[in-house]
């Protein structure tokens, strides 16, 4: 009979112990994280938040801008891709038509039999009826030839067109593909402006994000100055320098207070080139889309010599734009956080000048 042994009893100071402990003391420590008293992510201040916020819309306008170019892009390689379609379809059709005509005359041919000439000649009643006869048929067979090269023509064109819109549509789903990545971007980059400005207080958050002196009240100011910016010099105004400037000028006077979103062009909101783009076309002038093909659009003019109208770009990435109307002030779209508003060319790092009209 085999002896039966007491299980040997492990002490309290064995493995099992030490990792219940472990476990505890981890718990203890999450709980405290979790009542605020263990570490915590140190509280920032207005400014840092501001500096922080600053950063973070300055990067995603970048992408905004860059999602304005391939945006821009992707519809024009539609629209090429739509046109070749368009014309391959045309050329089909006539390719169809002309094959129908070979196979007309295939099938009369087919019912003539096709005797050999020579004996066609000696059976025939009247020779020279016969002969010219032959000649038309071999005009006839030259224009068959004719149209069976043509038909060969429209093939190769058409397998040219098809080749091409492949190409544009592999553009065009390249596009897309950057479309997507530039939105996530610029979604991740306001998200976490947001989650920092939601730390403050309401008055801190104005306070951070500019708006404190933004208010209906000085939209409605800046309005009633817009005719001594437009129309004639008084004290303390400059005019435009030409009737389109003017008219510039006036669409962005009367677009403040819309808000601010990124990829439109208007006319009820905008981001900061699409106002720009917005404001010349209602003054008959088309720019491109994105800021850094704004700034190629015009004359380049310095900072001294600037007038209303002028477009004014930011950032070394030229990934801002404003509208200039005079004594150091610009209208423009901000960021999500503002509204499109007067402002000083001096808040943001100046990079450069365009005179477009």
């Amino acid at each position: 009979m085999a002896t039966h042994r007491k299980p040997r009893q492990r002490s309290l100071g064995g493995g099992k112990a030490r990792t219940a402990a472990t476990i505890a003391l981890a718990g203890a420590a999450t709980a405290t994280a979790f009542d605020g008293t263990g570490y915590a992510e140190p509280q920032l201040s207005t400014a840092q938040v501001k500096a922080k916020v600053d950063k973070l819309y300055e990067e995603a306008e970048v992408a905004t801008e860059k999602y304005n170019g391939a945006k821009e892009k992707a519809g024009k390689a539609a629209e090429r891709l739509s046109t070749l379609q368009d014309e391959a379809a045309r050329k089909e059709e006539r390719l169809n038509s002309a094959r129908d005509s070979l196979g007309s005359i295939a099938a009369s041919q087919y019912r003539s039999g096709g005797l050999d000439p020579a004996l066609q000649l000696a059976l025939s009643d009247d020779p020279d009826q016969y002969l010219e006869g032959a000649a038309f048929a071999e005009r006839a067979g030259n224009r068959q030839a004719s149209a069976v090269e043509r038909v060969r023509q429209q093939l190769r064109e058409i397998e040219q067109l098809r080749g091409a819109a492949h190409v544009e549509l592999a553009s065009l789903k390249s596009r897309q593909a950057e479309l997507k990545r530039h939105k996530k971007t610029i979604n991740g980059k306001l998200d976490a402006a947001r989650q920092l400005l939601g730390r403050l207080s309401e008055e801190e958050r104005a306070q951070a994000v500019g708006t404190g002196d933004s208010g209906d009240s000085g939209d409605r100011a800046s309005r009633s100055s817009a005719r001594d910016l437009t129309q004639a010099p008084s004290s303390g105004s400059v005019a435009a320098p030409n009737s389109r400037a003017a008219a510039a000028v006036s669409y962005a006077y009367a677009k403040l207070g819309s808000p601010y979103v990124w990829g439109a062009t208007g006319p009820d909101a905008f981001d900061c080139s699409g106002l720009s783009q917005a404001a010349y076309r209602a003054a008959g002038i088309a720019l491109p889309r994105t800021t850094y093909a704004q700034i190629n659009a015009g004359r380049r003019v310095s900072r001294s010599e600037l007038a209303p109208g002028d477009l004014v770009f930011f950032y070394s990435g030229i990934s801002h734009v404003g509208i200039y109307v005079g004594n150091g002030q610009m209208i423009h779209a901000p960021n999500p956080s503002a509204p499109v508003r007067l402002a000083p060319i001096d808040e943001m790092p100046f990079a450069g000048a365009t005179r477009v009209a």
